[in-house]
């Protein structure tokens, strides 16, 4: 088996390099060959992709997420750019929108969005998209901004008409650790009627942390809950789901398939 998390927060579980390190290399032996290493702010990418920059099998994206939208950065946009055409860094994000926090105004949240869109489709990169409460506002805005890498709806925590509003962009659907859980069973509709296709796992830590192991921080090793947990809900084999996801990662990302 090989699982691809397509979103941890690596620096948020650990800041001390040789954890970060650990972090990865308990995550291999348990199946999880890439990661995907996320920073909510540029301060922060600066720090873990130089932790981790020669790390076998970690990939970066890059961003602003909406909760630095009050202070992205001194010349975030330019920095940004910069950033991108760094080694393995293969995504912007995360970024999008949340008017569950108070995180300045929405418009100030929009503008931060519409302004990374257009960096990650004229750099020709794939978007990570964060939704808390903001679903019909980031449709409306990836109908006319998104580009033709498309994205990735991380942590999907919409229902299933949503889902199918937005099937006709070139979007994929990643699930964490809380699809484990009995009570969500908007999410288990969801992925049980989503094309196996569209579907990828995260393990979203230090966040989200799957049943078998509530209590704890999350840690990209306990990623094969949430494989279980689509293949269970899709009725199909473990082992048969864990490569389809594995293969979506890839396409997702535009990574070639023999990394």
């Amino acid at each position: 088996m090989k699982l691809f998390d397509t979103h941890a927060h690596i620096g948020l579980i650990h800041e001390d390099q040789m954890e970060q390190l650990l972090i990865i290399q308990r995550a291999k032996r348990k199946s999880v060959t890439h990661i995907v290493s996320i920073c909510n702010s540029l301060i922060d990418f600066e720090t873990v992709y130089e932790n981790l920059k020669t790390a076998n099998g970690v990939y970066h994206a890059v961003g602003v997420s909406p909760s630095e939208v009050v202070n992205p950065g001194h010349n975030w946009e330019q920095r940004l750019i910069t950033y991108s055409a760094y080694e393995r860094v293969i995504a912007i994000g995360e970024t999008g929108l949340d008017y569950y926090r108070n995180y300045g105004d929405k418009n100030s949240q929009v503008e931060l969005f519409i302004k990374q869109l257009d960096i990650a489709r004229s750099l020709k990169l794939p978007v990570i998209i964060h939704n808390r409460e903001a679903g019909k506002d980031i449709l409306d805005i990836l109908s006319t901004r998104l580009g033709e890498q498309g994205g990735i709806f991380h942590c999907y925590s919409e229902d299933w008409k949503f889902a199918q509003q937005a099937l006709d962009l070139p979007m994929y659907f990643s699930f964490a650790g809380n699809i484990t859980y009995k009570n969500v069973r908007h999410l288990h509709e969801t992925i049980y009627n989503l094309p196996l296709e569209r579907i990828l796992i995260e393990s979203e830590s230090p966040f989200m942390v799957p049943s078998l192991y509530k209590g704890k921080r999350n840690k990209p090793a306990y990623l094969e809950e949430t494989a279980k947990s689509v293949a269970e809900i899709k009725g199909l084999d473990v082992e048969e789901t864990a490569t389809a996801l594995y293969q979506n990662s890839l396409r997702a990302f535009h990574l070639p398939s023999d990394v």
